[in-house]
């Protein structure tokens, strides 16, 4: 080697949940993005324990979480809910770890950073320890709006989300696959997971309702965007329905400006910026789908037209695969901004 050449540093780096959708892509983008990992822990509940995957040519096994697991490790990546979180984050900052966790347990404490490093990497340089993944229909969206709100400030949104039952984690995907299924075989379908039949069906509420009638997955769009975007003053009226669709989810967003944005310029601004692409002629039959964000890095941005209502109105339709940007890959981002 060069005696020039840096040597590049390598982290020790935990997988917390590392057997659930968002963790095993977690691990696969690790070893596609080539972050520098010298030792890797996967860390699951119990009854995962022992299970193995691969990474970078060597066999990991599964190991059980618990209060000793975060010894000698560099940065956590937590998606194993909020419960989780909440009870082991501390551990690992005390046993000098940090910690980027996917939940929504920390996203709305003031001391906490709320991150998608393409829009807001400063606010890193702020975090004492826990770092947190903003919810997935937060990401989608607000990567297609961050371009126009620097070039002007949006005062509104109001959005619609098509949520891809992936995000409800493998039991979400297992629904949808046995009630498709069944109904091909001519079978009643079964209800286990969601409150209705996913299958040839929408359902209109993801996660709990709160008193103002909006549920907890539409506040989350809500208050993530005024933090992210650090204004207070942005109002947001989101309306989140689960899919049949496995994976992507897509948003029908309206917005209003400050001041007129041509579309065309609107059009150059997404265009132009980092990990979102313009696919947007209609008379061609192409804009963004599900199918076509499935699976890619970047979130697709199209139908971008002036809007009917608002003086100074856009609206577009954004598709992204929210298991990778609108989670795990985002995650992996955060990591490397630290780095």
């Amino acid at each position: 080697m060069d005696s020039k050449q840096l040597t590049i540093k390598k982290y020790n780096i935990a997988i917390v949940g590392a057997t659930g959708v968002v963790g095993e892509t977690m691990l696969s983008i690790l070893e596609e993005r080539k972050f520098p990992v010298n030792d890797l822990i996967l860390l699951a509940s119990e009854r995962s324990s022992g299970k193995e995957y691969l990474f970078n040519g060597q066999t990991i096994k599964v190991q059980a979480l618990n209060e000793s697991s975060f010894q000698n490790i560099d940065i956590a990546l937590f998606s194993a809910g909020s419960s989780i979180s909440k009870t082991y984050a501390d551990i690992a900052v005390r046993s000098g770890c940090i910690i980027i966790d996917n939940s929504s347990a920390f996203r709305m404490k003031e001391d906490v950073p709320l991150v998608i490093p393409e829009i807001n990497p400063q606010a890193l340089s702020n975090h004492k320890g826990i770092i947190a993944n903003p919810n997935c229909t937060t990401i989608v969206t607000l990567m297609a709006l961050d371009p126009i709100n620097k070039f002007s400030k949006i005062k509104r949104i109001i959005a619609s989300s098509y949520q891809a039952v992936s995000g409800a984690g493998r039991e979400g995907i297992n629904e949808l696959k046995y009630q498709s299924k069944d109904i091909t075989n001519g079978r009643e379908p079964t209800i286990k997971y969601f409150a209705h039949q996913i299958a040839n069906n929408l359902i209109p509420k993801i996660d709990i309702m709160n008193d103002n009638g909006y549920s907890a997955e539409e506040m989350k769009m809500a208050n993530e965007t005024r933090k992210i975007f650090d204004d207070n003053e942005i109002k947001v009226s989101a309306t989140c329905v689960r899919v049949p669709v496995l994976t992507a989810h897509s948003v029908a967003v309206t917005i209003e400006t400050e001041n007129k944005i041509p579309i065309n310029n609107v059009r150059e601004l997404i265009k132009n910026s980092e990990g979102i692409e313009l696919i947007d002629d209609p008379e061609k039959e192409i804009y963004p789908m599900p199918i076509f964000a499935q699976g890619r890095d970047n979130c697709l941005v199209g139908r971008i037209r002036e809007d009917l209502v608002f003086e100074n109105g856009i609206s577009l339709w954004v598709s992204g695969d929210q298991i990778r940007k609108g989670a795990a890959l985002n995650a992996v981002q955060i990591a490397e901004k630290l780095i």
